[in-house]
C-alpha cells in the first residue's frame, strides 16, 4: 500500500469525516483515499473557499475535518482561510501535498508559509512513520485547537509502507478538559459574592451545550446578566436575562448595562477591543476576571483583576458546588422591564430611510428576520454592512451563527456560511454578504448550486467597498478607488442556477416570502440596493484599531 492510501484510510478512520479542497496531482490519491474510507470530499471552486468551509464546518459542528491542497498554489489559494483559522484557533488539519524538488515550478518553502500565518506545522518524512506523523498532527490540531499544515511531500506518498507497520487508525478521544484549581475556584466564588452587578461574556470557549447550561445556572445564583462576544451569539438565545452581543454590535440598552457592571467576567472569551469597545464597555471601578484553559489567554487583551485557569463548564459547575444562597444581583425588575423591550437592535426606534430606488438595510434585515424560518444558520461576510446581519437577524442558539472574522476579510461569508449548513443540514443557511465579498467570491455560487443547498444569499448591494468610503469621504479625499458602476448580482446568481430578486423597497421582499413558503427547488440570492449616505453604527468602532 502506498503511503498516500495508507495516511488516508488512517486519518477517516480517526474521526475526520468531511475533506474540502480542490484536488490537483499532488493530493488526488491521497482524498481519494479518504472518500473511499468513508469522507465526504466536498469540492470548491477555489481553495480560499475550501479553507474556509472547512473552518465553519469545524466550528459548527464540533468535529474533526481536513482540507485537501495540491502542492505550491493550492496552498497559497489557500492560506487567507488558513489564516482565518488560525488566528481562531480552529482545530483544523490541513493536508497539503509538497514539492521539494528545487527546480519543480510548484517548489515554496510551505513551513515558512503556513508559520508565516499562524499555522503550525508537521511534514512526512518516511514511509516508515508516516502513517504516525499524520496521526500526530490530527492530535495536535485537537488537543491544541491548532490549525497544523501537515506537508506531504510527492516522494514521500509514493513510496509502499513496509510491512509490518501498522497503518490503522482509531477514533480519537475528545481533549481532556482542564480542571481549575480549587483555590481559583474559591477566589472566583468570592469574587461573584461580592459583587452587586455581575457581568458574564461568554465567547468562543463557552460554545457548548454544557458550558451554556453551567453558565446560565451560576448566573442565576449570582444574579448576573448574560452577554456574548460575536462569535458565541445565541448561546443563551430565549434566556430573559440575556444581553445578546456586546461589543460594537450591542444595542444602546447592553451597552448601557455593560458599562454600569460591577463585575465583567469573560468565560473562554478574550475580552478584546471589538467585544470591550476598547475597554469603553468596562466602567470605571468594574472588577476584571477571565476563565480560560489556555493560561496564555489570560490578561492578553487588557488587564485583569482574577485570572482562573480551567474549562469554562468545569470552572462553572465547580463555582455551583461550592454552594451559596441566591440573590437578585443585576436581575432587577427595572433591568427585566428594559431587557423585555429595547435589548434588541429592532426595537430601537429609527428614521426609516428608505427611498424608490434603495432599502434601508434596517428595514430589510427587520423584513428578511420576520420572513425567514426561526431554524436557520446565518453567515456572515466582513464590511460595512456587517452589522445590520449581526444584529438584526435572529439565531435560535450557538450553531445559528458563524463568524469568520478574526482576520478581517470580505470574501469568505460566502464559503462560511456553506460549510456551516453541511454541519447543520436541518437548518435554513442564510449568507449575508457586502457587494464586494459576493463578486469576491461568486465562484462559490456553483458550489451551493451543486451541492443542493437550499441557502438564501442576501446581498447587501451599496456598490462600494462601503467602509473605505465612510471612513475617508468625510475627510474629502476621492473615492473612485473604492465605488463601483452598478451591477446586476441577480443576473450573475441567475448564471449559476439560483432563483433570484432584486429589492428595491419593502414591497419587494414578497418574492423572498414566497420563496420561503414554495418547494426551494433552488437557492435563492436577493440583490439588495441598499442605501448609502452614511457608514454603519459600528464602523467608528471598527476603525479605531487601525
Amino acid at each position: 500500500m502506498r503511503v498516500a492510501e495508507a495516511v488516508g484510510r488512517a486519518l477517516t478512520a480517526s474521526g475526520i469525516d468531511h475533506v474540502f479542497g480542490v484536488v490537483g496531482s499532488g493530493n488526488f490519491h491521497l482524498t481519494n483515499a479518504m472518500v473511499a474510507a468513508g469522507a465526504r470530499y466536498v469540492a470548491a471552486r477555489h481553495e480560499g473557499g475550501a479553507a474556509t468551509m472547512a473552518d465553519a464546518y469545524v466550528r459548527t459542528s464540533g468535529a474533526p475535518a481536513a482540507l485537501s491542497v495540491h502542492q505550491g498554489p493550492g496552498l497559497t489559494n489557500a492560506l487567507t482561510g488558513i489564516t482565518e483559522a488560525a488566528k481562531s484557533r480552529t482545530p483544523l488539519l490541513v493536508l497539503a501535498a509538497e514539492a521539494t524538488q528545487p527546480r519543480s515550478n510548484f517548489r515554496i518553502d510551505q513551513a515558512v508559509a503556513a508559520h508565516a500565518v499562524g499555522a503550525v506545522t508537521a511534514r512526512l518524512t518516511t514511509a516508515h512513520d508516516a502513517v504516525e506523523q499524520a496521526l500526530a498532527a490530527l492530535r495536535r490540531a485537537r488537543h491544541e485547537r491548532r490549525t497544523v499544515v501537515l506537508n506531504l511531500p510527492l516522494e514521500v506518498q509514493a513510496l509502499d509502507v513496509p510491512e509490518g507497520v501498522s497503518v490503522s487508525g482509531e477514533p480519537m478521544p475528545a481533549p481532556r478538559p482542564v480542571e481549575p484549581s480549587r483555590t481559583a475556584v474559591d477566589d472566583l466564588v468570592r469574587t461573584l459574592e461580592a459583587a452587586r452587578r455581575p457581568v458574564f461574556v461568554a465567547g468562543r470557549g463557552a460554545r457548548t451545550p454544557g458550558g451554556r447550561d453551567a453558565l446560565a445556572a451560576l448566573a442565576d445564583r449570582h444574579g448576573a446578566l448574560l452577554a456574548t462576544s460575536a462569535v458565541a451569539r445565541g448561546l443563551f438565545q430565549g434566556n430573559p436575562w440575556s444581553l445578546d452581543v456586546s461589543g460594537g454590535f450591542a444595542a444602546p440598552l447592553v451597552a448601557e448595562l455593560m458599562q454600569g457592571a460591577d463585575l465583567v467576567v469573560g468565560w473562554g472569551c478574550a475580552l478584546n477591543m471589538w467585544t470591550m469597545r476598547h475597554g469603553r464597555l468596562i466602567g470605571a471601578g468594574a472588577k476584571v476576571v477571565q476563565v480560560d484553559d489556555d493560561p496564555e489567554a489570560l490578561g492578553a487583551h487588557r488587564e485583569i483583576g482574577l485570572g482562573v485557569t480551567g474549562d469554562v463548564e468545569h470552572t462553572a459547575r465547580r463555582a455551583l458546588e461550592a454552594g451559596g444562597a441566591g440573590r437578585e444581583g443585576y436581575r432587577t425588575p427595572e433591568v427585566a422591564a428594559a431587557l423585555a423591550t429595547r435589548a434588541r437592535w429592532r426595537d430601537v426606534p429609527y428614521e426609516d430611510e428608505s427611498t424608490r430606488e434603495r432599502i434601508d438595510p434596517r428595514t430589510l434585515s427587520i423584513g428578511l428576520d420576520d420572513i425567514l424560518p426561526a431554524e436557520r444558520i446565518v453567515g456572515v461576510d466582513s464590511g460595512n454592512f456587517m452589522g445590520y446581519p449581526s444584529a438584526y437577524l435572529s439565531v435560535p442558539d450557538h450553531n445559528g451563527f458563524c463568524f469568520t472574522q478574526a482576520f478581517q476579510s470580505i470574501g469568505l461569508g460566502l464559503a462560511t456560511t456553506i460549510g456551516a449548513a453541511l454541519a447543520q443540514p436541518d437548518r435554513l443557511p442564510v449568507a449575508a454578504l457586502g457587494d464586494g465579498g459576493a463578486l469576491m467570491s461568486a465562484v462559490e455560487l456553483d458550489t451551493v448550486r451543486r451541492l443542493g443547498l437550499p441557502m438564501v444569499v442576501v446581498v447587501y448591494n451599496d456598490e462600494a467597498y462601503g467602509a473605505e468610503v465612510h471612513h475617508f469621504g468625510p475627510d474629502g479625499h476621492p473615492l473612485d478607488t473604492v465605488t463601483f458602476p452598478e451591477t446586476d448580482i441577480a443576473a450573475v446568481a441567475r448564471g449559476y442556477g439560483f432563483e433570484a430578486v432584486t429589492v428595491r423597497t419593502a414591497a419587494d421582499l414578497k418574492a423572498v416570502r414566497d420563496w420561503v413558503e414554495g418547494p426551494r427547488s433552488a437557492p435563492l440570492l436577493i440583490d439588495a440596493k441598499v442605501t448609502r449616505d452614511h457608514g454603519a453604527w459600528w464602523l467608528e468602532e471598527a476603525f479605531r484599531g487601525h
